[in-house]
């Protein structure tokens, strides 16, 4: 694995000097084969959860961003230019996101940022990317705060970070549609409401809420639960007398799996749906109850998809040891976009990389417009994707299995 130390040369180009770094997975950088001699180097950051409990995600999103960059190095995708890769781990939590941002904002060979995962630490590590003037494209984060602003549900949007974009629908979408599923298809009419109080759990639950109450259904009880908490047969006795027919959780798969799992030991033989914080195999393989519950998730599968089965093929091809779980194709669409926008940037500048590329690259993002591997990659003026499409899965045989795909509907 490579690194680079960088020097600012006189005039609008940078130039680099390479040097070894062999600890990518800990800020270190990772570089694909094929880049020409003499070459300038870009770095891209990622920030993901490389430790802890959602490490499996952060692994796939890591590993894609760097297949991104070997792909653009080994065909020569922008002309003279080698693209690097330096990851971050998070751990998902937005203290470490906000450090992270410190050090990808202190290191001027970073010119844009793909991450992170986690809405928590997206609110700590946008903010000062943002007012670095720094590019970053999330291919997980579902947070609608970050691109409409702290009063959209009210129905006051305004775009608070012009230098951040997602290729993923947001919980604005991810709540409505499952809502219309789990009232509307599987017929269930009386719901209890469980988040773990963190930014995505308490925004996706409460526009779950709002469209499963339209719809006619009804919340017969609400509860917050510390993520950390592994003990909830409390919680299973209190659902049981509520007579709820449905359990929605909103949070991630680390919590949601115990709480499954104690609600059907008590006898609690109801499903419990989650978005895409649970849609994790882990969910699986630390659930043994888990038969029978849902999830939606962002996009449609990859491999229902030419596209998507090429990338899976050339992400098995590399050899990564992780999976590219969920979030990969997404990680390869952000990263793309900026590899994407560094070439609009050199095109604009005569074919070399200007000295204030780093400043320049939020617009370019901004105009892209390309087929991905999850479908067609492009912003709206909040920075949210114009590919939103979702999918609903249920645990069947042991295995998350879909059931239904679609589009969101008009906001």
């Amino acid at each position: 694995m490579g690194a680079a130390l960088a020097t600012l040369a006189t005039g609008s180009v940078l130039t680099w000097t390479l040097s070894r770094d062999d600890d990518p997975g800990s800020g270190g950088k990772s570089t694909g084969s094929g880049a020409p001699a003499g070459s300038v180097t870009v770095v891209i950051g990622v920030d993901a959860p490389l430790s802890g409990g959602m490490s499996s995600m952060g692994a796939g999103i890591k590993n894609a961003a760097d297949l991104a960059a070997r792909t653009a190095n080994e065909s020569g995708h922008v002309p003279g230019v080698n693209f690097e890769i330096k990851a971050l781990d998070d751990g998902a939590d937005p203290a470490r996101g906000a450090s992270n941002a410190a050090r990808f904002v202190s290191d001027e060979k970073v010119l844009g940022v793909v991450g992170p995962l986690n809405s928590g630490v997206a609110r700590t590590l946008v903010a000062p990317l943002a007012q670095a003037g720094m590019a970053v494209v999330s291919p997980g984060n579902t947070d609608p705060v970050l691109t409409l602003g702290s009063d959209w549900a009210s129905g006051s949007r305004s775009r608070p970070y012009s230098t951040y974009f997602r290729t993923v629908a947001t919980d604005v979408d991810q709540g409505p549609f499952a809502a219309g599923y789990l009232h509307g298809e599987a017929k269930k009419t009386k719901l209890y409401v469980v988040d773990d109080g963190g930014a995505h759990g308490t925004a996706l639950s409460s526009r779950f809420t709002a469209a499963f109450t339209r719809l006619g259904g009804t919340v017969v009880g609400t509860e917050q639960v510390d993520p950390a908490e592994r003990a909830f047969e409390g919680l299973a006795t209190r659902v049981r007398a509520s007579g709820a027919d449905a359990v929605y959780f909103g949070g991630y798969y680390d919590t949601a799996a115990p709480i499954s799992q104690q609600l059907k030991q008590a006898g609690v033989n109801v499903p419990l749906m989650g978005g895409d914080g649970i849609f994790d195999q882990q969910y699986l393989t630390s659930n043994p109850k888990a038969e029978g519950d849902l999830a939606t998730n962002i996009g449609v599968p990859a491999g229902e998809s030419a596209a998507g089965q090429d990338f899976l093929a050339r992400y098995e091809k590399a050899g990564y040891p992780e999976a590219a779980g969920w979030y990969g194709p997404y990680a390869y669409d952000a990263t793309w976009s900026l590899i994407e926008a560094v070439k609009t940037v050199v095109a604009g500048n005569g074919g070399t990389l200007p000295g204030n590329a780093r400043e320049k690259l939020p617009q370019a993002v901004a105009g892209l417009a390309f087929d991905g591997v999850t479908g067609r990659v492009a912003f709206d003026g909040s920075g949210d994707t114009v590919n939103r499409r979702l999918t609903v899965y249920t645990v069947s045989g042991g295995s998350w299995t879909a059931v239904r795909s679609g589009s969101a509907a008009a906001r």
